[in-house]
């Protein structure tokens, strides 16, 4: 999806506001497709000084399998959009990830939400930030439910222990 910014790009001081929804269900992040709800995507392009800067923010849930516990989960999440459209890129061996060209005097609003989408995933899907995870003795999801391992005694302690049992 094309946003025309003709009205602007000559013009500092004024602004175009967006909404779009764009489908990133054929995105493989990992070994997991975990976006099958639209992206939601608004915000405002706005000329300052003559450089154009786009703000505002993504919504989606995400759906994947958590990578330390592994259980489903769903998640709602939501991530800032503060990138800068210029009409050519000046070096493209140095170019920033948060700068977009534009395409004549329109911005390709799919391949900034997809590509600030991409950015701002965590490297582990979790289901949630503080995710205890699995034990690897007793195999017990331990944001359930407690380990049952016996933890082994250093041997070198063991005398003591023999004093507590007693």
């Amino acid at each position: 999806m094309q946003l025309g910014l003709s009205k602007i790009i000559d013009r500092p001081g004024e602004s175009i506001d967006f909404s779009v929804s764009v489908d990133l269900s054929d995105l493989l992040y990992g070994t997991s497709y975990p976006v099958s709800e639209p992206v939601l995507a608004s915000g405002t392009v706005r000329n300052t000084a003559g450089v154009l800067v786009m703000t505002g923010s993504i919504t989606t849930c995400l759906h994947g399998i958590c990578d330390r516990c592994a259980s489903d989960f769903t998640r709602d999440v939501e991530f800032p959009i503060d990138v800068v459209l210029v009409e050519e890129l000046s070096n493209e061996e140095n170019e920033d990830e948060w700068v977009f060209p534009l395409e004549g005097q329109c911005a390709d609003l799919e391949d900034i939400v997809r590509t600030v989408f991409v950015l701002n995933m965590d490297s582990k899907l979790l289901c949630k930030p503080d995710c205890k995870g699995v034990c690897g003795g007793c195999g017990r999801n331990l944001n359930i439910e407690p380990c049952i391992c016996q933890k082994e005694i250093d041997p070198r302690f063991a005398a003591l222990r023999q004093l507590l049992d007693k």
